[in-house]
């Protein structure tokens, strides 16, 4: 019914409203049954179905008269849905009378499996006895698919954690072996280098002496050597030097210098002999094959006075820093070798040479070029350089060779990170004469 000009009249809508909801409501219960969103089945005691709705019978693609009174509800299960209905579901559905919600698969046509939710209720009579058991099942395919899903997820996540806690292992592991390996090389570097470079030197009659090397690196083998071992008569022959490179090839070229040096000591004592010998040995062997491969040194012969007289010094030097002496009136001074060559580099390479007297007291100091290339500064831009390490040594001047050893190694560690390259220190000393106010103590 419309108002006057077309308008609807609420009323008329209202009471369409009302009749098309009381059309939905006059499906009868028979058709509720049979096309419920859910599937319906009733058994008797014995599990033999009396009556199943079209719903059920759809999902498992069976035929009505093949399964009233024909088929019991567990035939519709799948074995293992079965066994769980003996030792499981039948038990409980019988001490209390219904179950809620129990997870099982029911078989389809073709061999398919639906997952369901069953829930069960028995049906008693007037008497209490129990006639028959009335059965929902609810589709779990969704929640089937979501909980394997979750199943899934979860084991993935399980999986990448032991993995990641297998490469934790792994990781773990193989930093202990990187340590161990590294410790087991450090200790065979250690031995390689100590056998390329004595621990400590020979006691001298009438001479004092001391030694240092700080190596760079632990993981590295050194270039720098030195040694000190008597010669004919009351002489003895020193050197001090630094190969080029590191590792392997340096220890290489370390050995083949010090034993070259040993070997021509003893047939010619002269310290220019010795190093021009090893010049020949290091050019046949490295540079006139292609593979350049040199050093600097320098090599001395000292005659140690013993109280009798001065302490003789002769030096030759290949293109290495001049040696470092202070003397016992508290000077310090270089003794410049000019002149001299790297070794190996020529054919003939020019020598330098140079020779002082130690008086009582005097000390003279050998060192490889990392003391006196050592950065410093707060940028770590300049060198420490040879005019502050005459500087230093004039302020510990006059000092034996343990004292001046001493001081340097005390220098090298205030260095820190600047201190780049191994060094090598050697000093040899003329013993002070005891002053007659102070005798020396005797033990």
């Amino acid at each position: 019914m419309c108002r006057t000009g077309g308008v609807p009249d609420p009323a008329g809508d209202e009471a369409s409203t009302h009749a098309a909801f009381t059309a939905l409501l006059e499906d009868s219960a028979e058709d509720l049954y049979e096309s419920a969103p859910c599937g319906f089945l009733s058994t008797m005691m014995d599990g033999t179905i009396a009556k199943i709705n079209h719903t059920l019978l759809d999902w498992l693609g069976l035929d009505r008269r093949a399964v009233i009174g024909r088929m019991r509800f567990t035939d519709l299960l799948t074995v293992g849905g079965r066994l769980y209905h003996e030792t499981h579901f039948a038990p409980l559905l019988r001490m209390q009378g219904e179950l809620r919600g129990i997870a099982l698969e029911m078989k389809r046509r073709g061999g398919g499996r639906l997952p369901v939710l069953v829930s069960a209720v028995i049906k008693h009579g007037v008497g209490g006895e129990p006639l028959l058991i009335r059965i929902t099942v609810l589709d779990a395919s969704d929640r089937r698919a979501y909980e394997e899903e979750l199943l899934r997820r979860r084991q993935e996540a399980e999986r990448s954690r032991a993995e990641a806690e297998r490469a934790r292992a792994e990781a773990d592991e193989a930093r202990r072996q990187a340590e161990a390996d590294r410790a087991r090389l450090a200790d065979a570097l250690a031995v390689l280098q100590r056998s390329l470079v004595p621990d400590s030197l020979p006691a001298v009659p009438g001479l004092e002496t001391a030694v240092y090397y700080h190596a760079a690196s632990p993981d590295q083998l050194g270039g720098d050597f030195y040694d000190l071992f008597p010669v004919a008569g009351d002489r003895w022959a020193f050197f001090l030097g630094d190969v080029c490179g590191k590792g392997p090839e340096a220890a290489s070229l370390t050995s083949l210098t010090r034993y070259t040096l040993r070997a021509a000591a003893h047939h010619d004592p002269d310290p220019a002999a010795a190093l021009a010998t090893l010049n020949a040995v290091l050019h046949e062997r490295y540079t006139a094959g292609g593979n350049p491969r040199y050093c600097t040194c320098v090599f001395g012969i000292v005659e140690p006075g013993r109280g009798q007289g001065p302490t003789t010094v002769r030096l030759a030097s290949g293109g290495h820093p001049p040696a470092l002496v202070l003397r016992a009136d508290g000077r310090a001074e270089f003794l410049p070798t000019p002149g001299g060559m790297l070794v190996g580099v020529l054919p003939g390479a020019p020598i330098g040479t140079a020779q002082t007297v130690l008086a009582d007291g005097d000390t003279i100091v050998l060192y490889t070029d990392g003391l006196t290339e050592a950065r410093t500064g707060p940028g770590r831009d300049d060198l420490f350089g040879e005019d502050a390490l005459r500087a230093f040594a004039a302020e510990h001047a006059p000092a034996a060779p343990h004292e001046v050893i001493t001081a340097l190694t005390g220098l090298l560690k205030r260095f820190g990170d600047g201190l780049g390259d191994d060094t090598a220190l050697l000093a040899l000393g003329a013993p002070a004469t005891p002053s007659p106010a102070h005798p020396a103590r005797t033990s």
